[in-house]
């Protein structure tokens, strides 16, 4: 069978080969040779012998049989050939299928690897999940713990909320409350359940809550916390005033849920409030009663001793009579400071510099010192260590006040021995730096008591020897003040036993000494006819022999009722008028007056107050007012500008009139240098004109509302950040439209490093708020003048 095969393919291949011909050919050739042979060889065996024509009919049946032979040899390979290419087709395709099983078994080993280790993950993974699934476990038991501690601690705020007196509850973004406490549900009578989901309309009136929307949108608007006071009414009618503070609140994402509203009932507080206000209005009212009375022969001392400086007497006589005049003047100062300390619940100390004779203060003050020591049994010595200027400018009556302060205090606590005044000067660039010592040799200050003692209303106390500091302890603290205005300082050393030494340092500039007035007053030109309504005899004794000097008749009534019946305006050129009588005032008699004549004389009220501005009294009815006792400078100055001068037109009044509004108080031009930044207002004016300038003066009077409203709630909550930052935009603005004063007043306040700024800060905006107003109208009033 193999051979057969390897003949095929031997048959084959030759086929292919030689070609179909040449295969034809020599197959042909060969059938026929092989005919040839056979019949040959079978007609030996048979006849014996070999015929021509047996070998013709073995050619002729060779080329008979050859093409069948070819053909079927032909269908033969081409069959054995497309089996062979089929078979080849075949294997090739066995071979690439083997090829795939190869890679396909390849694969399949690499899947069963990845399977494998992919179980190994799986394995590992079930045992994390497994670990996963005890963790989570676990973490739910803590999550419920938690869970349950936070409902402890929700139902422990609610607990410590409803026990809360004050008002809380939220709010969300369309004005609906969403919770509240107790004292919410007892104010509305509803709920919490009941009041979430209502708005303010559905709960309070419709005032209220008009209200209450408001500050919300606010709230909402401006995205700020807002408080404000707003009267609540309870279910059962009792109406109380409660301070609201609300603020938004926000999600952790810091998206905005609604507001949170807070509130205290302040009622007890408003009452404390009013029933403070009323005792403070009952204090001022009798502070004023006391004063005036206490005024009356304090002006009976200051006239009565400078009529008797204008008579003949002895240089001792005067000295001791000038000691008298100048301590009644001071003693009036001192009434002053308490009238100003109870009007600001704070003394507001001022200066007024004007030049001093400092030899003739220094003389003063060793005659009133050794007056005191003597008094008490005690030696007083008067030391002049260096050569003293002649004459300074300061404020004597300040000055006078701290330095018998220091001594009277030194007098005061000295048994025996005696209390030294030294005073030592030193002049660097036309200023004279002034230094007084006060040495004593009393009971000594403990040393850790030193640095209270200029503490206000502080006081030291030496229970060893029963011996303490009387009065109210605001002497050391006003002093020091005092003296840190004037540019220098108080400094204090002491022990114990041994005594005490106040060291006093200012610093005052050097003027000129004035040659002294006339000592007698100068008669006026003309001699008036003067109406005066006075109850106090000594007050009428005084100013009687004051104005009879100086050449007037004087007609006097002691009572309002008696002035209305003895006045004839035809009669007198001027009328001069006390506030305080016993059946009126003298603004009643001023407007009964008016009401009765169309044309009268000057009227000018006389009061023991101090006249800080007399715009009150102008419209009450005056046409001026003095303050008492007398003086020759100031009756002259009226009579001169209301008596003596020629009337005025009409038109001429008008224009008068709106001046004087624009400066009532008819201020020096050193006053307004002092209150105005003039260099800057000319040049400013000079270019632009003074129109630019009343344009910011209007927009400076809107925005200080806004700044001393703000200032006025920093100053109560105490923020000195708050304080500093508006002081300093109020002196910003002043110092744009050349308020000098104010905007030195605002530095101050927006300088927290000063010494002592939390003791003068309220002192300091009081200054701002009083004061702006009135520098404004000089303002204004300058403006005018540069106009004309």
């Amino acid at each position: 069978m193999k051979q057969i095969k390897v003949l095929a393919q031997f048959y084959v291949d030759l086929l292919v080969k030689l070609g179909i011909v040449r295969f034809s050919l020599l197959l042909a050739l060969a059938l026929v040779a092989l005919a040839v042979v056979v019949q040959v060889g079978v007609t030996l065996v048979l006849q014996g012998e070999v015929l021509n024509i047996d070998i013709v009919r073995s050619v002729f049946f060779g080329l008979l049989i050859t093409p069948w032979a070819v053909y079927f040899l032909s269908v033969v390979v081409d069959q054995l050939e497309d089996s062979r290419q089929r078979l080849s087709k075949l294997v090739t395709k066995l071979e690439e299928m083997r090829s795939r099983d190869m890679q396909l078994n390849k694969q399949l080993q690499e899947n069963i690897t990845q399977l494998n280790q992919e179980i190994e993950e799986r394995k590992k993974a079930e045992e994390a999940r497994e670990e996963a699934m005890l963790d989570l476990e676990n973490e739910v038991y803590q999550r419920e713990n938690a869970q349950l501690e936070l409902a402890e601690q929700s139902a422990l705020l609610k607990s410590f909320l409803d026990a809360s007196p004050d008002l809380i509850y939220y709010r969300n973004e369309k004005g609906q409350f969403s919770g509240c406490n107790r004292a919410m549900e007892e104010l509305t009578n509803r709920t919490e359940k009941q009041l979430v989901g209502l708005t303010p309309w559905d709960v309070y009136s419709e005032d209220i809550a008009r209200k209450i929307v408001e500050t919300d949108q606010q709230v909402f608007n401006q995205n700020v916390s807002l408080t404000y006071e707003q009267w609540l009414e309870y279910p059962d009618g009792r109406k109380a005033v409660f301070e609201l503070r609300k603020v938004p609140f926000y999600s952790r994402e810091g998206r905005r849920l609604g507001l949170m509203g807070f509130g205290r009932d302040i009622t007890e507080r408003k009452q404390y409030q009013d029933a403070q206000e009323k005792a403070s209005r009952d204090k001022t009212a009798f502070i004023s009663t006391i004063s005036h009375e206490l005024r009356t022969p304090l002006n009976g001392i200051v006239g009565l001793s400078r009529m008797l400086l204008e008579t003949r007497l002895n240089q001792e006589q005067r000295g001791y009579m000038r000691t008298i005049y100048v301590s009644a003047i001071t003693l009036g100062n001192i009434f002053n400071d308490i009238i100003d300390m109870d009007k600001s619940d704070r003394r507001r100390l001022e200066l007024l510099p004007k030049p001093l004779d400092f030899s003739e203060f220094v003389e003063e003050m060793g005659n009133i010192s050794g007056l005191m020591a003597e008094q008490k049994g005690l030696r007083f010595d008067l030391e002049q260590l260096t050569d003293l200027p002649a004459c300074i400018e300061t404020d004597g009556t300040r000055l006078r006040q701290v330095l018998w302060n220091l001594i009277s205090n030194a007098t005061k606590f000295t048994k025996e021995g005696g209390v030294v005044l030294s005073i030592s000067s030193e002049v660097i660039d036309e200023q004279a730096h002034i230094t007084f010592e006060v040495e004593d040799s009393g009971i000594g200050i403990p040393s850790d008591e030193l640095d209270k003692i200029f503490a206000m209303y502080y006081q030291v106390k030496d229970d060893s020897d029963n011996l303490h500091a009387v009065g109210t302890g605001i002497g050391l603290a006003v002093s020091r003040q005092l003296v840190q205005m004037m540019g220098g300082d108080i400094t204090v050393s002491s022990e114990v036993g041994e005594g005490s030494t106040f060291t006093v340092t200012i610093c005052a500039p050097l003027v000129e000494k004035r040659e002294p007035e006339e000592s007698l007053p100068a008669p006026s030109p003309m001699s008036l006819n003067i109406f005066m309504v006075e109850d106090i005899e000594l007050n009428i004794t005084v100013a009687k022999a004051l104005l009879e000097s100086l050449g007037h008749e004087v007609t006097i009534a002691m009572r309002g009722d008696e002035a209305l019946e003895k006045f004839n305006p035809d009669d007198y050129d001027l009328v001069l008028l006390d506030i305080q009588l016993p059946d009126m005032s003298g603004f009643d008699i001023a407007r009964q007056l008016r009401e009765r004549y169309d044309h009268l004389p000057a009227l000018v009220a006389l009061t023991a107050n101090v006249i800080k501005d007399k715009e009150e009294y102008l419209e009450k009815g005056m046409d001026d007012a003095l303050s008492k006792p007398l003086s020759v400078k100031a009756i002259t100055s009226v009579i001169e500008r209301l008596v003596l001068t020629c009337p005025l037109d009409e038109d001429e009044e008008e224009t008068e009139d709106e001046v004087a509004s624009d400066n009532p108080t008819q201020l020096s031009d050193e006053k307004i240098t002092q209150l105005l930044d003039l260099e800057m207002l000319s040049s400013y004016v000079e270019i632009v004109g003074t129109q630019p300038v009343y344009d910011s003066i209007a927009m400076f009077e809107q925005k200080m509302l806004e700044y001393i409203e703000i200032l006025d709630s920093n100053m109560t909550a105490r923020d000195q950040d708050g304080i500093k930052f508006e002081a300093h935009k109020i002196k910003g603005a002043a110092g744009s439209i050349g308020l000098k004063h104010i905007q030195q007043v605002a530095q101050k306040a927006q300088s927290p490093e000063l010494p002592a700024w939390w003791e003068n800060i309220s002192d300091w905006v009081d200054e701002i708020k009083d004061d702006y107003q009135n520098d404004l109208k000089v303002l204004k009033g300058w403006l005018a003048r540069q106009e004309k």
